[in-house]
């Protein structure tokens, strides 16, 4: 990569956590942990709920681990409610070891990926310069 090329934005993430059964977070972590050349920081927050504009409007895109739906649907509808509010892409990561979506998360979801780390990072990348309205050569 030219450095000319260099992507120097450190992207804000808020990424669904709860019962993880299959232990989706981490694999996810994982996945973009093995990107080297994607800077990225998680916002954390314990009530979606209680959290100010101020902090969704930090917030490159909200990432919903479609596997951990089931388990913890109350807190996800809660973040894609948020999401929706404070027009925050959202960037669904389908289950582990499956293709098939919820169809009630699919429909709200900006971008739907699968678990290659290059896909994640680039459509993590692609929805953040389309929300900015930038005109993105990455």
């Amino acid at each position: 990569m030219f450095e000319e090329e260099k992507d120097n934005k450190i992207y804000n993430l808020l990424i669904s956590k709860g019962n993880d059964e299959n232990d989706e977070y981490n694999r996810f972590l994982d996945a973009i942990f093995e990107k080297t050349d994607f800077l990225w920081k998680e916002s954390f927050t314990n009530s979606i709920s209680s959290v100010s504009e101020e902090f969704f409007n930090k917030i490159d895109v909200i990432v919903i681990l479609s596997g951990l739906y089931t388990n913890n649907k109350a807190t996800i509808k809660e973040i894609i409610a948020a999401a929706q509010s404070h027009n925050v892409p959202i960037l669904l990561v389908r289950p582990y070891g499956s293709e098939i979506v919820p169809e009630s998360i699919e429909n709200v979801a900006t971008s739907i990926v699968g678990w290659n780390g290059n896909c994640i990072v680039n459509t993590i990348k692609d929805l953040v310069c389309e929300s900015e309205g930038d005109f993105c050569t990455l």
